[in-house]
């Protein structure tokens, strides 16, 4: 059953097997072993004199000469891109018939096509070489793409004769554009759009596989294929590579309808993707022999290949620019310790770098906004929804409402969009917005109307009976981003990278050199304080052996002063006992077991309630403290030093300790992070700002050394030193006479 194509299967109609040729040639397929004819078109009669079933299980051999068999069987050998067309003659009734003949190899088939020559010549290097040396030449030194393209339109047209011949140039989604044309009709279509359905994407894959496509008369009657499917696979022979495969109906119409008799089309491939075309129309039927169009496909390469040049040639003061302002960036950036700092100071090359009107940059949930841009809240949302639609880093659309619905209120500002990825991990983005500019689209027709309504109400696609010109304003959309933009900013990603790993490189090295520094430190301070107590202990036993031997000789002033020798040497003692526990803190492994902190803070405030019999104090706890996995005894030990300090530290008649946690997301419902923060809070003498970051220095007090129980400075050095080692900060806010709150955080991997 043969399906009908309608609007909503258009692009899957079958045009590579329509079991049907153009009639100004002959089609044979052979079997590829032994070149035995199994398939032909049904007009062999007409074309070589033979007819069809007379011709079905011969050898190729029975048409053709040994010597040009010889030719055909080296084809078999070589590629066929480089061979063709063949010299070919057919004898008939006593004389010869000329062809150009076409092979190529489909799977276990080789198909050849047959074209009777109009001349007897047979066209030689030379003739080809002066037909297009000098096209080729002013190809070459055309300055622009647009320059290039009017000198091809006008020298095809001089090479083939066609009334009008034209450059169309596809658009991403596949809408085309004329955008160079050569013609004697009173009817320009110079600048005018047509939609995607005029060339749908199975007839753009096609014109990927052929250079060049040629009809000579749109009013032709097919040629059937007898038998009708391939003999080797019962299935409809592909005839994606044959010159003479009979176009689609919908296009003939399309022809007709636009008063089209003769079309001839030369693909422009750039990157093995299809650019455009060099479209060619007579109002009359018009056959090219094989040597002009040999010599047209051969102008199209060249084109193909000139692109990228002609592409690259443009804006070229625009695209220095771009590289000096790249330039400017990444210096300012390399410079810079940290990624947002950096791009800050060059918010205003930012802009420039694409010629934008506004840039956003993100870093985890941070956003610097520079010109103007969406709301910041509209920005990430935007980014969650860019994220996937990602291509090797880059997002870019100048109609961003018609993807993105919610675009529609801010498009005025953002209709144009270009993202950019830095780092998914750390979420570094830069995004860059262009406004909507209103434009007017001048099209070949409506282009919105591709399909007719039956008398039974379905719709049949059609080729739009009317190219008159028909305008459109299109809104929502902005300038769209030039090619070198893109590249710019796809380059600028690869050059922070650079530095960022750069940096890491050096940050790396740096921290490898703190950490051998604390450790030769550590190393140095035990060392140090060990070898420090023993003679340090000789000087504390002499001067109490002086006291109790010369006790009688001594006088007070004397004994007052062993006395005092003796207190120096204790606090001494104290002071290197903690260097020396201080050092093994660094040194020491981390034990990390359960720990249920609820009743650790019990057992410390028991110990120390002990302690301090005549202390009356209230403490607090407003909820039970969570377990955690960390180092018992130093998470014990810092607990035991804060609030004992918040013991010490406290002259009000009524004391009040509090000791407590806040869960992150009882702040940020969003957050991911599990770690708490605790607490330790008091009512106490508090601290004075300016001392607030002093505090945590080793031997730091900030009183006299008898006050408040003395001590020697460090039990808030040995808890800032536990908190680190276990992936954590601590800080503190306080109140002068009124209290101080020290909060710590503990890095873990599980909190129950």
């Amino acid at each position: 059953m043969v399906e009908t194509i309608d609007l909503t299967n258009c692009d899957k109609e079958p045009i590579h097997i329509p079991g049907l040729v153009q009639p100004h040639g002959a089609l044979l397929v052979l079997q590829a072993h032994n070149l035995e004819i199994i398939q032909v078109s049904s007009n062999t009669l007409k074309v070589i004199g033979h007819q069809p079933q007379d011709l079905l299980g011969k050898l190729l051999s029975e048409l053709l000469d040994k010597k040009q068999i010889q030719k055909i069987q080296q084809c078999l050998t070589e590629d066929f891109e480089y061979v063709n067309p063949l010299n070919l003659s057919i004898k008939h009734l006593k004389k010869s018939i000329d062809f150009d003949g076409i092979v190529h190899r489909l799977d276990s088939v080789i198909i050849l096509e047959l074209e009777p020559k109009n001349t007897k010549k047979n066209p030689d290097f030379l003739d080809f070489y002066h037909q297009v040396k000098g096209t080729i030449i002013r190809i070459q030194k055309a300055p622009t793409l647009l320059d290039m393209c009017q000198i091809v339109v006008k020298e095809v047209r001089r090479i083939t004769g066609f009334e009008r011949v034209m450059v169309y140039r596809f658009d991403p989604q596949g809408a085309g554009c004329v955008i160079a044309e050569d013609t004697d009709q009173e009817i320009p279509y110079l600048d005018l759009h047509y939609p995607p359905s005029d060339i749908p994407k199975q007839a753009r894959h096609l014109y990927t596989l052929n250079w060049l496509r040629l009809i000579p008369d749109a009013n032709y009657q097919p040629v059937a294929l007898i038998p009708e499917h391939n003999p080797l696979t019962n299935q409809p022979l592909d005839l994606s590579l044959s010159v003479l495969r009979s176009v689609s109906p919908i296009h003939l119409e399309y022809l007709k309808n636009m008063g089209v008799t003769a079309s001839m089309s030369i693909s422009l491939i750039q990157n093995h993707q299809l650019w455009g075309l060099i479209a060619c129309h007579h109002s009359a039927p018009k056959y090219i022999p094989y040597s002009i169009r040999t010599a047209c496909e051969f102008i199209g390469q060249v084109v193909s290949v000139e692109l990228a040049n002609k592409e690259a040639s443009e804006d070229i003061d625009y695209k220095m620019q771009l590289k000096i302002l790249q330039t400017q960036f990444v210096e300012a950036l390399s410079q810079s310790q940290f990624f947002l700092d950096g791009i800050v100071q060059v918010k205003s090359q930012l802009l420039n770098l694409v010629d934008a009107t506004g840039a956003v940059i993100c870093s985890r949930n941070q956003c610097i906004q520079v010109g103007e841009t969406p709301s910041e809240a509209e920005v990430h949302a935007l980014l969650e929804w860019i994220k996937p639609h990602l291509h090797q880093s880059l997002f870019a659309t100048n109609c961003l409402s018609k993807n993105y619905a919610t675009a529609e209120s801010f498009k005025a500002i953002a209709s144009g969009v270009l993202a950019l990825e830095i780092s998914r991990v750390h979420h570094n983005y830069i995004v860059w917005f262009r406004p909507e500019i209103i434009q007017t689209v001048n099209w070949g027709g409506n282009p919105n109307k591709p399909v007719e309504v039956l008398a039974d109400g379905s719709q049949k696609l059609s080729p739009r009976k009317s190219f008159d010109l028909w305008q459109e304003t299109v809104r929502g959309c902005a300038l769209a981003w030039k090619a070198c933009e893109i590249a710019a900013v796809a380059e600028l990603r690869s050059l922070i990278v650079g530095i960022v790993l750069r940096q890491a490189d050096e940050l790396a090295s740096m921290n490898y050199e703190l950490q051998r520094s604390n450790e030769e430190l550590d190393s140095f301070a035990y060392i140090a304080s060990h070898d420090l107590k023993e003679p340090l202990r000789g000087i504390h036993n002499y001067a109490n052996f002086l006291m109790e031997d010369y006790a009688d000789i001594l006088n007070e002033d004397g004994t007052a002063k062993l006395q005092t020798l003796v207190r120096l040497t204790q606090r001494m003692e104290d002071l290197i006992n903690s260097l020396l526990h201080f050092s093994r803190l660094g040194r020491a492994e981390l034990i990390r077991q359960r720990v249920n902190l609820d009743e650790l803070v019990q057992q410390v405030i028991n110990t120390l309630t002990i302690s301090r019999p005549h202390s009356e104090i209230e403490f607090r706890v407003p909820r039970t403290l969570p377990s955690i996995e960390c180092d018992l005894a130093q998470v014990t030990e810092l607990f035991t030093n804060l609030i004992s300090n918040a013991i010490k530290y406290n002259d009000k008649a009524q004391k009040w300790i509090e000791i407590g946690y806040i869960d992150p997301q009882e702040l940020d419902a969003t957050s991911s992070t599990t770690a708490m923060s605790f607490y330790i809070r008091d009512n106490g003498i508090g601290i004075m700002e300016k001392h607030l970051d002093k505090i945590f220095q080793i031997f730091r007090r900030l009183h006299g050394r008898e006050e408040f129980g003395g001590g020697t400075g460090v039990g808030l050095t040995i808890a800032r030193k536990i908190v680190e080692r276990h992936g954590g900060r601590i800080w503190v806010e306080s109140i002068p006479n009124q209290g101080s709150t020290f909060y710590f955080t503990l890095s873990v991997p599980d909190i129950a």
